[in-house]
């Protein structure tokens, strides 16, 4: 996995709504640092970072980063009936 999706994915979940302007400027800056296309590994890594709502756009950012990688993402799971609006979306899009 390249730095730039490592260096993300450490720092977790994107912040929701509240999160200070700082805060989202910085996680922005590390979402534009990681060049396309993605590996499947990383957007599989990449799927676990989508927070409580979409931050302010910047989940559809990281959606469509992760449908950079090649191909159908295998190993995406049924979401269960508790799961948020991210894991519904990418079941929508990857799920088979």
């Amino acid at each position: 996995m390249r730095p730039e999706v490592q260096s993300f994915v450490v720092d977790g979940p994107l912040p929701n709504w509240d999160a200070d302007e700082e805060e989202l400027e910085r996680r922005v800056k590390q979402l534009e640092a990681i060049p396309s296309p993605v590996t499947t590994e990383e957007a599989h890594a990449l799927a676990d970072c989508f927070g409580p709502d979409d931050c302010y756009g910047v989940a559809w950012s990281l959606v469509h980063l992760i449908e950079t990688a090649p191909g159908p993402l295998p190993s995406v799971s049924r979401p269960g009936p508790d799961a948020d609006e991210w894991q519904q979306t990418i079941w929508g899009r990857w799920g088979t």
